[in-house]
């Protein structure tokens, strides 16, 4: 998520409260828990020490303590209303003594090289774009044999935007710096991880904001409303519509992918689920 000083939060409690009612409790990104446990199926987070990139409202956080088993989380975004939404929650949930939020500008990481077991993120990346910056930044903080698991929103390639692209980020009126996952891979490896694979999830979305379209269009529509009015709504209808065309021409390939390391070394694994 990209912010500068001065700028107007692009997650602000409205959105917050629009895609939680979509998504869940502490969910700005589709798939809830479940996805979450996909991303790091085939990884043990007991006792490990995590940093959560563009952590939102702190749903998946919290949600790698509680039920992972994870020491200690630092979630971590550049948004003030997300990071407040966030720090409620750990409160809600009783796990304050083991989940903090720190808000961060754009740029470096606020954290000392060789911080964290695991570094997680999930649709954040996007929204950054130096990506050599950004999986540098991922690669210093990871401890030596740590991992790194994520899932992002990527283009099918480089270059000019499709024009159902086009429309839907036009809809969407956020700060994206998508890239393709040829690009992804290249970047990772230049910053040292190795045995670098992904996985296209478009299938599995493609389904998923069909139903998320149906929904908003149907059962949904009166309880998002209450919370943030029709016009907001109907707005967010047009984007999905927007989104669907693109899931649909399959211009956009979300990434999941776990990367491990052993000495100094990372490898980039993909998971077998479907």
């Amino acid at each position: 998520m990209i912010e500068t000083a001065d700028a107007e939060p692009e997650y602000d409690d409205t959105a917050i409260r629009f895609l939680e009612a979509l998504w869940g409790e502490g969910y700005l990104s589709p798939g809830g828990p479940d996805e979450v446990d996909r991303v790091v199926e085939g990884l043990s987070l007991k006792g490990k020490t995590i940093l959560d990139i563009g952590c939102g409202a702190g749903g998946i956080t919290l949600h790698l303590v509680a039920t992972h088993g994870a020491a200690q989380a630092t979630g971590s975004d550049v948004e003030k209303p997300v990071i407040e939404t966030a720090r409620r929650g750990a409160i809600r949930h009783g796990l304050e003594d083991r989940v903090g939020f720190v808000q961060a500008p754009p740029g470096s990481l606020p954290f000392t090289d060789a911080s964290f077991d695991v570094v997680f993120s999930k649709d954040a990346l996007l929204h950054v774009p130096d990506k050599d910056a950004l999986f540098a930044e991922i690669f210093r903080v990871l401890k030596p044999g740590g991992v790194f698991a994520a899932s992002d929103w990527m283009i099918g390639h480089d270059g000019e935007p499709s024009p159902q692209m086009k429309a839907y980020i036009a809809a969407e009126g956020l700060s994206f710096a998508m890239a393709s996952p040829a690009r992804y891979a290249e970047t990772m490896r230049r910053a040292g991880f190795a045995d670098i694979t992904v996985r296209d999830r478009n299938p599995w979305y493609r389904e998923v904001a069909r139903e998320e379209l149906s929904r908003l269009k149907g059962p949904l529509y009166a309880q998002a409303a209450t919370a943030v009015g029709a016009a907001y709504v109907d707005k967010n209808i047009k984007t999905w519509e927007a989104m669907q065309k693109v899931l649909d021409s399959a211009s956009t390939a979300p990434l999941i992918c776990a990367v491990g390391s052993r000495s100094d070394s990372r490898r980039c694994w993909r998971p077998s689920h479907p």
